[in-house]
């Protein structure tokens, strides 16, 4: 998908309701994401087979045949049970990557580029990434805490080194509201992305709003809204996010900034 801004996005549900296409077509471009029975018959079996074993065996099978529908996966992966995937075509799994249970990977979109993984992510139970015809890339040693969800209309890259706590919400994309004579439903969905640059900690229950980019070294608070861009090496917290003050500046500076912000 192009990464201009204000593009307009097609809704699976859209897709779903369909009245043209039968109940398997929809079910193969919206899930398995290849046209052919054989590339659909693969992904039955190998879901139906591995997808909800527990254990050390679950582990070991997914890690063998999970590689025959993957773009691509590299050495010592560890899928966890009941991990939903939607178009594994397109998602790209480095080397040492921890998937634990009931995440969502879901990479549909007609001319994406889907979801990389690289090497050393943890993304944490019932975590949910999503394209709509996005692309969504995890850099070196990402940590994903539990119950995120990160959704791309365009583009989304967290960068190496990356810490974000459980319930994190990045939502890479919006709905039109210009028109008031129809739904919002109704109406279009633009997308200019999300960047968040090298060693980030997002605190619990950040949200991080569509056209931002967080700069590299800062730390979000917990439940703050990023509705901005944020500098590098900044501390920021609230609804929506403000800057705090410069984690390069030692421990007395920020007191005095404290003392001056209490002063007025």
């Amino acid at each position: 998908m192009s990464e201009n801004n204000n593009h307009q996005i097609m809704d699976t549900q859209k897709d779903l309701f369909d009245e043209k296409k039968s109940t398997l077509q929809k079910y193969q471009e919206i899930v398995v994401g290849k046209p052919g029975l054989l590339n659909m018959i693969k992904f039955e079996l190998i879901i139906t087979l591995f997808s909800w074993m527990p254990g050390a065996l679950g582990l070991f099978l997914r890690q063998k045949f999970y590689r025959a529908i993957f773009g691509s996966m590299g050495r010592g992966v560890a899928i966890g049970a009941n991990v939903g995937i939607r178009h594994p075509g397109k998602i790209r799994v480095g080397n040492n990557v921890v998937i634990d249970d009931n995440c969502v990977l879901d990479a549909k979109g007609e001319n994406n580029k889907g979801i990389d993984i690289h090497d050393g992510v943890f993304i944490g139970r019932s975590t949910i990434l999503t394209c709509h015809n996005g692309d969504i890339v995890l850099e070196e040693n990402v940590n994903i805490g539990f119950n995120c969800v990160i959704s791309s209309l365009s583009k989304i890259v967290i960068k190496k080194n990356h810490l974000m706590a459980a319930f994190c919400y990045l939502v890479g994309g919006d709905h039109d509201s210009d028109r008031t004579d129809i739904p919002v439903l109704m109406q279009g969905r633009s997308s200019k992305g999300i960047t968040i640059e090298e060693n980030v900690w997002l605190g619990a229950g950040v949200s991080v709003l569509d056209g931002t980019t967080i700069g590299r070294d800062s730390i979000i608070g917990a439940h703050a809204v990023v509705n901005k861009d944020i500098t590098e090496f900044a501390i920021a917290a609230g609804v929506p996010a403000k800057f705090m003050w410069d984690r390069r500046k030692g421990k007395e500076h920020n007191e005095i900034l404290k003392g001056e912000n209490l002063e007025t």
